[in-house]
């Protein structure tokens, strides 16, 4: 019905409307609105609706659910960053007598507290808030089926506490404080927790006949935490820039990783999940980002940050139309269709001899890597033929690095050297490298053997 994006290839822009429309007339949905952001900036928008002469666009508001949770994890990370809270914290010690204190903060972001996925009946997502009024509404007489930190649970009720933790600690309600801290700094002005005109209807569509039925809009009182929020692919496109990049105002852009980094066991063959963040893979990528449906719509928001590639869709539909999974092959098409240029090849802005020194092979036992220099006096670790494990290592500024990947995250990288200064081996958390497979007379654990080495004769 309607697309913009003068950034992209025609080929591009059509495989795009083509994607939207085939979803919106299979998914059955009255209305759907798309985006993508490629480099800083709008690329393309779309959409579809089943109304004559009347449709929706960038600043049409739809309900997005559990993307709702991202923002309410933003806010906690907020607070963390601030002194207030430490996400080892004990809920009890900010929110006291919820009767689920001994959980953390740290496991109600990532859901792996062991809560319900759901409030006790009558389904919360269709029926007023004011049902809850309480915390134990909304948790009942068995809040915790599982124990605490051994797997991942989606837990709505999960984030109505942690909702209800923000406006403890900030004093305020959670509405003010993402009002406040988020939407303005952002300038997201047309995400509300109540629909502000223009905004799409929700629907619900028969299995088995084109007719429709309207769905209920309640305000969800003290679940809205979890999936309150009305939003624009306007401005989730500018929270994706944000959850990209990070910002100042809001959280730094260290934070926001840590909000991408996976948290918590899942179950085999389910996607990842970071601090209100779900992370999947596919088509050689990895995507962060967030689904959402309630009564009436579905929405997907998600974000490649290698590309960087965002895209959301918004659908008025019950059910039927797979919004996450449209965003993301939008997503794919841009990706696939038009990669991004790399940036130029540049020489260090410096040189440091002593670190030049170290770079070239080194020996695990016998297994061969290689050590290169990164900017900002970094170091990449890579083993060669593809046995053994690398990573990437930051500078600290007691002259060691620090592991950013895989088995070596957070581990320590530091120079070992003999009494005359130079370099006997690096030690990678006890492991010893050196400049030859079992270097004699570097410090190898076990030692080495004096006859050195020998043919099957010897």
């Amino acid at each position: 019905m309607t697309s913009i994006g003068e950034d992209l290839l025609p080929s591009t822009r059509r495989a795009l409307l083509h994607r939207i429309a085939v979803a919106q007339r299979d998914g059955r949905a009255p209305s759907l609105v798309a985006a993508v952001r490629r480099e800083g900036r709008t690329a393309w928008s779309g959409a579809r609706t089943g109304v004559e002469d009347h449709g929706p666009d960038a600043d049409t508001q739809y309900r997005i659910g559990s993307i709702t949770k991202t923002f309410t994890a933003v806010l906690v990370l907020r607070l963390r960053d601030e002194g207030l809270i430490d996400l080892a914290d004990p809920l009890e010690k900010h929110l006291p007598g919820t009767g689920v204190g001994d959980v953390t903060i740290f496991q109600l972001l990532c859901h792996s507290a062991g809560l319900g996925a759901e409030t006790p009946a009558p389904w919360w997502e269709r029926t007023p808030g004011d049902l809850r009024p309480g915390i134990s509404d909304v948790l009942g007489d068995r809040p915790q089926p599982h124990p605490a930190g051994h797997r991942h649970h989606y837990s709505n009720p999960g984030y109505t506490l942690l909702g209800s933790l923000v406006a403890a600690v900030r004093g305020v309600s959670w509405e003010e404080a993402l009002r406040r801290e988020i939407l303005e700094p952002l300038g997201m002005h047309r995400t509300t927790s109540d629909p502000v005109a223009p905004h799409a209807g929700g629907w619900a569509v028969h299995p088995w006949a084109d007719v429709l039925l309207s769905e209920p809009v309640e305000d969800l009182g003290l679940m809205a935490p979890a999936g309150q929020l009305w939003s624009t692919t306007e401005d989730l496109l500018r929270f994706a820039a944000f959850l990209t990049a990070g910002d100042d105002r809001v959280l730094p852009a260290a934070s926001v990783r840590e909000m991408r980094t996976p948290a918590a066991p899942v179950e085999a063959g389910a996607s990842g999940y970071g601090l209100g963040l779900q992370i999947v893979g596919g088509e050689g990528r990895v995507l962060f980002g967030h689904s959402g449906s309630l009564p009436g719509f579905v929405a997907g928001l998600w974000v490649c940050e290698e590309e960087d590639v965002a895209a959301v869709v918004l659908a008025n539909a019950t059910s039927g139309l797979p919004a996450a999974t449209v965003a993301a092959e939008l997503l794919n098409i841009v990706v696939e269709a038009e990669p991004r240029i790399p940036d130029s090849w540049r020489p260090l802005r410096e040189v440091d001899d002593e670190l030049l020194a170290l770079t070239g092979v080194w020996y695990w036992g016998t297994m061969t890597f290689t050590l290169s220099l990164a900017a900002d006096r970094g170091l990449q670790l890579t083993p060669l033929g593809g046995m053994g494990r690398g990573s990437t290592f930051t500078h600290r500024p007691d002259g060691t690095w620090t592991g950013q990947n895989d088995y070596y995250a957070g581990e320590t990288l530091r120079v070992v050297r003999k009494d005359d200064g130079s370099v006997d081996h690096l030690d990678l958390g006890s492991f010893v490298f050196t400049r030859e497979p079992y270097e004699t007379g570097a410090a190898v654990p076990g030692g080495v053997d004096a006859e050195g080495w020998r043919g099957l004769g010897g």
